[in-house]
């Protein structure tokens, strides 16, 4: 690699990133997983932020100018709105001061992680940054929380442009006097992600070595994390997944506590409608039996084009709610979500060295988790859930699922609640708890959370397909089971089983068998018919029926999905219930034709048409029917198989790829040492040509994880490199 070449201040940090860089030992094992050693917690961030660099530069950056808000200064005007929307809330300079305010400890964690990007850009000049060609400490502040989506992206960008997109002058002059007219934003319903999360913590009494046991699976983007080991000679020492660019395990363990954060559906997020009044040419907003002024921010945007940089700059609009985002009507729409960086980040780091569940409790304190619950395990024995972390209380006679009135002091937001009046459930008798992006309502059996015993919006999901299928693993015919080991737990992960279609397939079979003799689609579909009434409701490679079931799910949940999800019913059971049975059928005629037309025959297993391809890394994957790929067995989550995996066709293909699903999975032993298998979509590095880009992926598709080398002594006879950063 190339020398630093420096001088003057470059030549101080050359001096300074060397001497971090001696105090750090990076080791390889034959996966391509770093394990990284320094003798402080700060030398150990150094090490971890350059051993994602050296994975991935490019994902690690992208993060940044997601979170700087600097994304258009790469991808060019149509970026634009989506800057605006983080910087409404992250302003570098106020990310400064909260820089230079920061306890002293988390400090030198910041500057070893700007130190750490920036030795590895000087070492590797044949990386060429998009836009961030020097990190400053504080930009750790901007990106604090893990998780697939901040709740920043709770704010729409087409209601955000339709409201700023006139070059941001809204607050005087002109535009105080159009702003009446311009087209109002409609509220479009959006389908949900396909966000879901598998967390489930079984106590030592349901396990054969009475040791406790914890699964981690996160369902994300494919490659949306890294996964790496990270140690110190300051009692830093955890493993598992890391979002690129951050310096914490997200999702993991220590040899004493482990940690699965499932997307959380407490309502820690809200909007306020703004009364309008004109004072003078400036617009003003009702709070209570006065009028208040906005406060206005000048915020630029600067974009790449072709004939180089350009800018535009906008005048954001802020209530004491939050800033405006758009216009219902003859009101302006303002939102208010956490946003304390500080304390963010120094719960994202100080849970990872919890030693036991009361230090685990203590960064709970700091409330400053607000899009995620956690599952929780411990060497003690103990196993906990918590329901969020970050829960504004509120006045219940407003429904705060929508918008309420801002001018109405009551509608604040009354303090938080604190952590013992969270939703929390520790060592319930029943001997487990699981939380997969459901209600928390039947997490542990009999000694569940009660919906009764708290105000609602701590949680507006409802029970999924997932959540009964979890049920139905940890305790088969109601009794919990007992004798759980790692490796049942990592079979329960991949178990095939698949609720929605138990409960679907029965109502399409009555509907064929209640048809008249005479209707042509008995003879149409009784081969499809036939196959599906002796159906076992599980998926499997060979499964012609998880095929034809998954196209003739596909095709309902067309005009399901929509009113099911506004309704808050579950999909299956609108299906159940409300779809006409000719509905059905003519839903598995479009079905049994589309199979036909993509693939010759509507009798095509499920693993020819499901597939796995990485062939590039490339943050929006192209996908070829030409290229080579591995089939999956297993289906999204959404249809209850705990094992995720979101498939469809993308433009020139027949074949369905997935980019989303199963990215980490881990299962966890807490004993007198802790012994864990885990696997990670793909392969740890972003380089095509590592023999680690795609080493896991079969792996990945049969669910054979392999073992996680914790101790020193696990890597002898499987480490492939040993290195300081930088050599």
């Amino acid at each position: 690699m190339a020398g630093i070449c420096a001088s003057g201040a470059q030549a101080t940090d050359a001096t300074r990133w060397k001497a971090e860089a001696s105090r750090v030992t990076i080791v390889r094992d034959d996966w391509g997983i770093a394990h990284i050693h320094g003798k402080t917690d700060a030398d150990a961030v150094f090490g971890m932020i350059y051993a994602q660099c050296e994975d991935d530069f490019n994902r690690v950056e992208t993060n940044y100018l997601t979170s700087l808000g600097r994304r258009a200064e790469a991808e060019g005007e149509p970026a634009i709105w989506q800057d605006l929307r983080q910087r409404l809330f992250i302003d570098p300079e106020d990310l400064k001061r909260d820089y230079a305010s920061s306890p002293d400890w988390l400090r030198k964690l910041m500057d070893a992680w700007a130190d750490g990007i920036n030795y590895y850009l000087a070492r590797h000049p044949e990386t060429k940054p998009k836009v961030l060609t020097r990190f400053e400490p504080w930009m750790a502040l901007s990106f604090t929380e893990g998780s697939i989506g901040g709740d920043i992206e709770r704010v729409d960008l087409k209601r955000l442009q339709a409201f700023y997109d006139t070059q941001g002058t809204h607050a005087t002059g002109a535009a105080a006097s159009n702003w009446e007219s311009r087209p109002h934003a409609a509220l479009p319903w959006m389908e949900p992600k396909p966000s879901s999360s598998n967390g489930i913590a079984i106590a030592p009494s349901n396990t054969a070595n009475h040791h406790a046991l914890l699964l981690i699976n996160p369902h994300t983007w494919f490659f949306f994390r890294s996964e790496l080991q990270v140690s110190s000679d300051e009692g830093l020492n955890a493993y598992g997944a890391v979002t690129w660019g951050q310096f914490f395990v997200y999702q993991g363990f220590n040899d004493r506590v482990g940690w699965m954060h499932t997307s959380s559906n407490v309502d820690a997020v809200d909007e306020y409608l703004e009364s309008i009044v004109r004072d003078k040419g400036t617009l003003r907003y009702r709070y209570g039996s006065e009028t208040k002024p906005f406060t206005n921010k000048q915020i630029t945007i600067r974009y790449k084009t072709p004939e180089g940089m350009k800018s535009r700059t906008f005048t954001a609009m802020y209530s004491l709610h939050g800033p405006v985002v758009a216009q219902e009507a003859d009101r302006f729409v303002t939102i208010q979500l956490m946003n304390i960086p500080i304390p963010a980040l120094e719960q994202s780091y100080l849970r990872t060295k919890a030693r036991n569940y009361a230090e685990y409790k203590k960064t709970m304190e700091l409330q400053a988790n607000s899009s995620n619950n956690t599952v929780f395990a411990d060497a003690d024995g103990d196993i906990a859930y918590w329901q969020g972390n970050f829960i504004p209380k509120r006045d219940t006679r407003f429904d705060y699922t929508k918008p309420v009135d801002g001018s109405n002091p009551a509608t604040n937001w009354q303090g938080l609640m604190s952590v013992d009046e969270l939703p929390h459930l520790l060592n319930p008798k029943v001997g487990y708890l699981f939380n997969v992006n459901d209600s928390p309502w039947n997490g542990a059996g009999p000694d569940s959370l009660h919906k009764a015993d708290f105000p609602a919006y701590v949680e507006e999901g409802i029970e999924t397909p997932r959540g009964v299928h979890a049920m139905l693993l940890l305790a088969p015919d109601g009794k919990p089971r007992r004798d759980w080991t790692l490796e049942t737990l990592r079979a329960a992960a991949y178990d095939s089983y698949i609720p929605w279609f138990a409960r679907t397939v029965p109502a399409l079979v009555k509907a064929y068998d209640d048809l008249p003799p005479a209707d042509q689609r008995k003879a149409t579909l009784a081969e499809q018919v036939k196959l599906l009434r002796k159906w076992d409701a599980r998926w499997g490679v060979d499964s012609v029926e998880t095929a034809l079931g998954m196209f003739w799910g596909t095709e309902l949940l067309k005009t399901v999905a929509r009113p099911a999800h506004e309704s808050k019913v579950p999909s299956e059971e609108w299906i159940v219930t409300r779809v006409a049975p000719d509905d059905l059928l003519n839903a598995l005629v479009t079905a049994s034709n589309q199979l036909i037309s993509d693939f010759g025959t509507w009798r095509t297993p499920w693993g020819q048409i499901n597939r796995f391809q990485r062939l590039t890394d490339d943050l929006a994957p192209k996908f070829t029917d030409a290229g080579a790929s591995i089939p999956i067995p297993f289906v999204p989550g959404g249809y209850g198989s705990l094992a995720a995996f979101v498939g469809r066709a993308y433009p020139g293909t027949k074949r369905w790829y997935g980019n989303y699903g199963n990215s980490f999975v881990a299962v966890v032993e807490f004993g007198d040492k802790v012994s864990a298998r885990a696997v990670t979509a793909g392969g740890e590095s972003g380089n095509t040509q590592s023999r680690n880009f795609n080493d896991e992926a079969e792996r990945y598709a049969s669910g054979n994880l392999r073992d996680v080398y914790f101790y020193p002594d696990q890597l002898k006879g499987h480490t492939k490199r040993t290195y300081h950063p930088g050599d």
